[in-house]
């Protein structure tokens, strides 16, 4: 892939989550490496600087610098408009899917996919080989986990999820993040802590 390149993610505790070729270009997506990636970024100055957007903020200063190093440009999926397209760049990678609920999955990640940025490079690197979709032969428990089937068949039910969390029934979800996202056989051993999951859910659900 890019020499150096994991050597400069590792003190950073991210990773490189997938890679295509757009033209003459190639996209690096740089996503959270667990377990550890929690631990490190919340004793960095922005979660300390009383500031908003503190994880967002961390993202583009690092990515930024490891941009600079490398001679590429750097993209976040939290700037826009124009909004970078980071879903598809993930699926077209090769190392995402759509899982059956719609939601992004990555064969190391599951369902706690995330990708913190982009760098882009102006040339066509090698890239890795394609992973196997973590949904095939799965159970899906995905599918019925959401005690209000917020994500079915036809996406999203954006408002019976905030509603749940509402409840008190939404605790469990408050506390340690989605239960459809914590279902997946997938991501059960990337280290996934649940207070992230619940400093994340407090940002969609304040």
């Amino acid at each position: 892939m890019l020499p150096g390149l994991s050597d400069a993610l590792t003190p950073h505790r991210l990773f490189l989550s997938g890679a295509l070729h757009e033209g003459a270009q190639t996209i690096l997506l740089i996503s959270p490496d667990e377990p550890g990636f929690w631990a490190h970024v919340t004793a960095q100055p922005e979660f300390g600087d009383g500031a908003p957007d503190p994880l967002d903020r961390w993202s583009s200063r690092v990515i930024s610098a490891l941009a600079a190093q490398f001679g590429a440009q750097a993209r976040f999926p939290f700037t826009g408009p124009p909004w970078h397209p980071f879903v598809r760049w993930a699926i077209d990678s090769g190392q995402s899917f759509e899982s059956p609920i719609h939601l992004m999955v990555h064969a190391r990640m599951g369902l706690w996919a995330s990708v913190r940025g982009a760098l882009v490079l102006r040339m066509r690197l090698p890239l890795p080989a394609p992973a196997t979709n973590p949904c095939n032969g799965c159970a899906t428990p995905c599918t019925t986990a959401c005690p209000v089937a917020a994500l079915g068949p036809q996406g999203y039910d954006v408002p019976a999820c905030h509603a749940h969390l509402d409840a008190p029934q939404g605790q469990a979800c408050r506390n340690s993040g989605c239960l459809a996202r914590r279902a997946c056989p997938a991501g059960e051993s990337y280290g996934r802590l649940a207070k992230q999951s619940a400093w994340h859910m407090r940002q969609f659900h304040p």
